[in-house]
């Protein structure tokens, strides 16, 4: 089968590897698409959970082609997606029912082989059905809901709760539609691009503000005209280490800070212990997923959660790398392969 191969960080191509044999309770995907999101940045640059040798890719969606012999749920032929994390079970958080914790974490296309690749090898137990209605390309976006799902748990919104976010890219977008549904009273986006705040629009976001990177007090005066009095949640969905920081600037006593985009490893924050003490912020980090598959699934059947407009670019296994390279450039919004 051809798949994209890294054998070490920046370097990859397209191999012909061997087809996978299921296991007794394994089965075997036919990939029809898997997308390219920021994760997979820092897997190209080697870091986030990145193993070599490595065919990546953790957003995919297929037809079943074979089954164990122990499997009796599915049948080659039947339209899914799967949960691309496989946990231990053993470990003491797995043992304390805390499974995104498992200290033996693997994911598929992280640290696994995943759906950059003709045929995928997946443990019957994390498949999942998906209906003739969603489309394979828009089932990709079930890695990226669960994990939005997981972000809405850990954020826990109360009914009305002022919410503002920095980030529009496709989980900011994924992750709004999801708080607004969890019960977030006014929300406040806030992007450099006005094409993705434009999608936000069309799904019935109001208050949306265009970030200006060469002047930010432009869009902090923008943004305090709105609420004046601060956000009960403020959000950092775009991994940039200086707009998380930024989030200071918004909050009142008791707000919450939220850091849901993927900053780099050795970034880092000036913050004052004291503020946080006195102010009683609560400060929060939302990493993957485990479990959330089925809730995403949910949203995304019942086109709660919308991620049509999400799509940028389709291309084929053999322009991964250019792919890659429109994402890096900050040239779409996502990035569909076709193995």
């Amino acid at each position: 089968m051809r798949a994209i191969q890294y054998t070490a960080a920046r370097q990859f191509s397209v191999a012909e590897l061997e087809k996978p044999v299921p296991g007794p309770y394994q089965v075997v995907i036919r990939v029809k698409a898997c997308g390219i999101c920021k994760t997979d940045l820092t897997i190209h640059d080697g870091s986030f959970l990145a193993r070599f040798p490595l065919v990546n890719g953790h957003e995919f969606a297929g037809v079943i082609d074979s089954v164990g012999s122990e499997v009796t749920e599915w049948k080659a032929g039947d339209r899914v997606t799967a949960d691309n994390t496989e946990l231990c079970g053993y470990c003491e958080a797995c043992r304390r029912d805390e499974p995104l914790y498992c200290e033996n974490f693997n994911s598929h296309g992280c640290n696994m082989p995943g759906g950059f690749a003709e045929y995928v090898l997946i443990n019957h137990d994390k498949v999942f059905a998906i209906s003739d209605q969603l489309s394979f390309e828009e089932a990709t976006f079930t890695e990226p809901t669960a994990c939005a799902v997981h972000g809405v748990d850990r954020i826990a919104p109360r009914f009305g709760d002022s919410i503002l976010m920095f980030g529009a890219g496709p989980t900011g977008i994924i992750l709004a539609q999801l708080l607004r549904r969890a019960g977030g009273g006014r929300m406040v986006i806030a992007d450099p691009h006005q094409e993705k705040l434009d999608i936000l629009r069309k799904y019935g976001f109001t208050d949306l503000v265009v970030m200006d990177k060469s002047d930010p007090s432009k869009h902090t005066e923008a943004i305090k005209a709105l609420q004046p009095k601060g956000f009960d949640i403020v959000i950092d969905a775009t991994g940039a280490a200086s707009v998380f920081a930024g989030c200071f600037n918004f909050v009142h006593m008791g707000s919450k800070i939220v850091s849901y985009g993927v900053c780099a490893a050795d970034a880092r924050v000036p913050v004052s212990p004291y503020e946080i003490f006195s102010q009683e912020y609560t400060i929060l980090g939302s990493f993957a997923q485990t479990h959330c598959f089925g809730r995403a699934l949910e949203y995304l059947e019942s086109g709660a959660v919308q991620v049509k407009e999400l799509i940028s670019h389709e291309l084929p296994l053999e322009e991964y790398g250019q792919g890659l390279q429109l994402i890096m450039d900050k040239k779409a919004r996502k990035v569909i392969i076709r193995p």
